[in-house]
């Protein structure tokens, strides 16, 4: 192995260590292609580095979370989709004859990997669950999650479903439903368990996860749907702030005034961001979000 194979190893290892479960050294030496002496090499470079191990049974190793006054490894490496776009945009400001860009790019692209950082994104509770359908997107398999607690239909029921992918930082899957034969996001709060079953999966060609719009929220319908809302510079930069990724739909048409145009999955998200700035923001199109404003106020006023 050349040392940037090496170095990649040791950053992957360092970031798999550093999450909230104990690691065997088995679980090491399968995880990272690596011999059992290699492993022990690794860990014994990290100890001798500084790194801290949590006091745990011989061949079990968890490296120690730094103090509170200092910076967890595990957040100075991670980053969520919409601080990788920030991150992003700065990078590709720069030309791209510059080789600090070129080099900075490619060591991101190398080292950043969801499936490797799990623990240190996931709460502790969660993350159990989050490494089976992991495992289960890997190998392609089935799986039952059980107890899962539907908050559209109120029921909690078993769910036997084809896990293939993770919305952004773990917080929903995506997954192919074999009773309904459709594909759907599950929060992965909502799941009590998760049990992989022997069987592979059978609807692989039916698998498609829907896009999720600015507002994180995921398309159950056939098509998009286009807002227009006109922002003071208060509303736009709130709206940045809180859906980061909204800013490459935003153009500027004033000092004071920006104009948003974006796909939205349905009216919830962004409805809600008009309803908490509705003195800040003009709704231009379509003319069904002004109704679907207007119907939620009433709502509101009726409650009240």
């Amino acid at each position: 192995m050349d040392e940037h194979g090496k170095l990649e190893k040791i950053l992957g290892l360092m970031i798999y260590l550093s999450g909230n479960r104990n690691r065997t050294t088995t679980e090491i030496s399968e995880r990272f292609d690596i011999s059992m002496r290699t492993t022990q090499r690794y860990i014994n470079t990290l100890k001798n580095v500084g790194f801290v191990f949590h006091d745990t049974p011989r061949g079990v190793y968890r490296i120690e979370q730094m103090p509170d006054s200092n910076k967890d490894i595990s957040k100075l490496l991670h980053f969520s989709e919409e601080e990788a776009y920030i991150l992003q945009s700065a990078i590709h400001a720069i030309s791209n004859e510059n080789l600090i860009k070129q080099n900075l790019v490619k060591k991101l692209y190398s080292i950043y990997n969801y499936d490797r950082i799990v623990d240190t994104i996931v709460k502790k509770e969660y993350s159990e669950n989050i490494h089976k359908l992991t495992e289960a997107i890997h190998n392609k398999k089935r799986v039952i999650l059980k107890g899962y607690q539907s908050a559209n239909s109120n029921t909690i029921t078993d769910r036997e479903v084809e896990p293939f992918k993770f919305t952004t930082n773990y917080v929903e899957t995506w997954a192919y439903e074999v009773e309904s034969g459709t594909c759907k996001t599950f929060k992965n709060t909502r799941i009590q368990s998760v049990d992989t079953l022997p069987a592979t999966w059978e609807c692989e060609h039916k698998h498609w996860d829907k896009p999720i719009d600015v507002f994180r929220i995921s398309n159950t319908e056939q098509n998009m749907i286009e807002v227009e809302l006109k922002l003071n510079v208060r509303a736009c930069e709130l709206l940045k702030e809180e859906y980061p990724l909204s800013e490459k739909y935003i153009s500027k048409l004033s000092d004071n005034e920006f104009m948003f145009r974006a796909p939205v999955s349905n009216f919830s998200g962004v409805g809600r961001f008009i309803m908490g700035l509705f003195d800040q923001v003009e709704i231009i199109s379509p003319s069904s979000l002004k109704e679907y404003i207007e119907e939620n106020a009433r709502n509101i006023l009726k409650r009240q």
